[in-house]
């Protein structure tokens, strides 16, 4: 039986979208290249043209999630009848923006294999999502209801901090622990932004429950 060729965007696309449901089915650790291969229906040097191994498959991945997480903060942070506050409750709700697919590849990135790449996509999410963030901030000044003199350098110590401190997969925090730290962040984001005391409690939504 003749292969189906395909436009090389095509092509790609299928490979990253076979690669992310087998991932999630079978476990990243269970799923060797040759199962993607073997799935598809291509040669494997069809496969090694558009990827040179998993970890750069995933890698794609991540990248097309943060894309649509990008999109859909945008969204909210363009959306001219909510106010600041409004965008950030919103944004840094503990139902954080995104879905469970989010949360999978978060699950694969904390794998040993991949702390390269969970690290870059750190500082992506950082260096991409901090303009955004700084723009509410602002909005947040004229409405009265921050008071930050640098909103973008103060965003990026943030949510440098946020991305690095309370990721458990990192320190192995417990749930507990997890939780203490998110409490702390709250505050400092108060203190950091010139807001009002539990105006971020939405941050810390189970922050009643006892620490282990």
């Amino acid at each position: 039986m003749a292969r189906i060729t395909k436009p090389p965007e095509e092509r790609r696309l299928e490979i990253i979208e076979t690669a992310e449901r087998l991932f999630k089915e079978l476990g990243y650790s269970n799923c060797p290249v040759e199962t993607i291969i073997r799935e598809i229906g291509v040669a494997k040097g069809t496969f090694y043209h558009y990827f040179k191994s998993k970890q750069e498959i995933l890698g794609a991945i991540v990248d097309r999630a943060l894309g649509l997480i990008l999109e859909q903060a945008q969204a909210i942070a363009d959306n001219p009848s909510l106010t600041a506050m409004a965008k950030m409750e919103m944004l840094l709700a503990d139902s954080h923006v995104g879905d469970d697919s989010t949360r999978d590849l978060a699950e694969m990135m904390h794998l040993p294999e991949n702390r390269e790449l969970h690290e870059i996509t750190n500082i992506e999410t950082v260096l991409k999502l901090s303009p955004m963030f700084a723009t509410i901030v602002e909005q947040g000044n004229s409405e009265g209801a921050f008071s930050v003199d640098r909103p973008l350098e103060t965003v990026q110590f943030l949510l440098t901090g946020a991305q690095f401190l309370t990721d458990g997969g990192l320190f192995r925090f417990s749930e507990g622990e997890i939780r203490a730290r998110r409490s702390a962040t709250q505050t400092i984001v108060e203190r950091s932004l010139g807001a009002e005391a539990g105006s971020f409690s939405f941050m810390n939504p189970g922050s009643e429950l006892p620490d282990d």
